[in-house]
């Protein structure tokens, strides 16, 4: 868990099933007023936006306490005001306190974490994950790329699938508030197993 990380101010962006770690990249549309208003803060600044999960529905939700802040790296700014967005993510953060601000979007003061070293997985793990993930995705009708996939390194296969997998919010808050790879992996196939054993809907997992 992060203690002890450096504090920053956060604008964030509550968003439910949306994950981001470390090294990886998300893509966002963005197009609701508050939202424009921040991405348009952000880059007039240091181009730094927290994601976090809302814990439930609402305008003005309660957060889970950890999220994590990413970079936009790539922007485009639409004709009618919106923007689409690639944040890199940066580092996990642990929201110490919510801030009582007057833009239109939320700010918190956060801890950040230390970047750590880019992690590993035992072989077996790989091998259970790859195992685990080919059967989940064969029963869900998913039609992935195995070839891309054997040439990922572990840290963006576990994440990318932490990201992209049809899991629900707490399950996604449990995978990103992991503390290691390897916890994060056997979480995945955990969760893999007790998802798959329900039908879903078919689609293109990449």
């Amino acid at each position: 868990m992060i203690s002890g990380g450096t504090l920053s101010r956060l604008s964030i962006f509550p968003l439910g099933g949306a994950l981001l770690f470390p090294r990886m990249h998300l893509p966002l549309h963005i197009f609701e007023p508050r939202y424009r208003a921040m991405v348009s803060d952000a880059l007039a600044r240091d181009r730094r936006i927290g994601m976090i999960q809302p814990r439930g529905p609402g305008d003005s939700p309660s957060l889970f306490e950890i999220g994590c802040v990413g970079r936009i790296a790539e922007v485009e700014a639409l004709d009618d005001g919106r923007f689409d967005i690639v944040l890199e993510g940066l580092a996990r953060f642990a929201v110490v306190r919510e801030l009582d601000v007057t833009t239109p979007f939320r700010q918190v003061e956060a801890a950040l974490e230390q970047a750590g070293d880019v992690e590993v997985l035992a072989m077996a793990e790989r091998a259970a994950l790859e195992i685990e993930s080919r059967r989940f995705a064969d029963g869900l009708g998913y039609a992935v790329d195995w070839e891309a996939v054997s040439r990922l390194d572990d840290e963006s296969l576990v994440n990318g699938i932490a990201q992209i997998a049809p899991f629900d919010v707490a399950s996604k808050q449990a995978l990103l508030e992991a503390d290691s790879l390897a916890e994060r992996s056997e979480l995945i196939v955990q969760l893999m197993q007790f998802f798959g054993r329900h039908d879903g809907d078919e689609g293109t997992l990449q």
